[in-house]
């Protein structure tokens, strides 16, 4: 999903959460200034749906909690709050809030076009100030393609990449499987033909 400014006035965090319990639609908080998020495509859902099929039972009974894009995170260390598709903190930390989590050991984004370069460059750049952040999962939704961020133990960033046939691994949360579980039942639009 991605987001598009709706107001110019400036609000606290406090406003924020109080403003949009009172919106039909989600709003991301930047800076001060509400985004309003907008709708994603089946396939988008599907892929969210899939990864969170296979990550909750995962987890279960481990302590960590597995949200979907309901839930917001707030950007460490300032007042910024964004939805991610799905996300995963282990840290008893979160549990102080209901509005938000802050200590996320796992962030997943679906990609669309419109999204893409946002998410891999200012969005990523947003998240990667949070120390409790391993994994940043970046899923195509236009094809079977699965870029994840890792935090190695060192604290680099490494990017590592999976296609058709491989099994993706989440660190994180000592996960893996196979990267067509990921795209259960997708199917993806054909390309459009090159105007000659």
């Amino acid at each position: 999903m991605i987001a598009s400014r709706e107001h110019e006035l400036y609000f606290t965090p406090e406003e924020y959460f109080a403003w949009e319990a009172k919106q039909l639609e989600k709003h991301e908080l930047i800076d001060g200034r509400v985004y309003a998020m907008s709708g994603g495509t089946k396939n988008h859902s599907d892929i969210a749906g899939n990864i969170l099929a296979m990550i909750k039972p995962h987890l279960r009974g481990s302590g960590c909690k597995t949200y979907n894009s309901d839930c917001r995170v707030n950007i460490f260390n300032t007042r910024n709050y964004i939805y991610p598709d799905l996300s995963v903190t282990c840290d008893q930390r979160d549990n102080s809030s209901a509005q938000y989590i802050t200590y996320p050991c796992l962030i997943v984004e679906v990609l669309s076009p419109s999204t893409e370069a946002y998410d891999r460059g200012k969005k990523f750049d947003k998240y990667r100030c949070n120390p409790n952040l391993v994994d940043y999962v970046l899923v195509s939704s236009e094809e079977m393609a699965i870029d994840i961020y890792h935090k190695n133990e060192a604290g680099d960033w490494l990017i590592l990449s999976y296609r058709e046939g491989d099994r993706v691994s989440l660190a994180s949360i000592n996960f893996s499987g196979a990267i067509e579980e990921f795209y259960e039942e997708i199917i993806f639009e054909p390309s459009p033909d090159p105007v000659v």
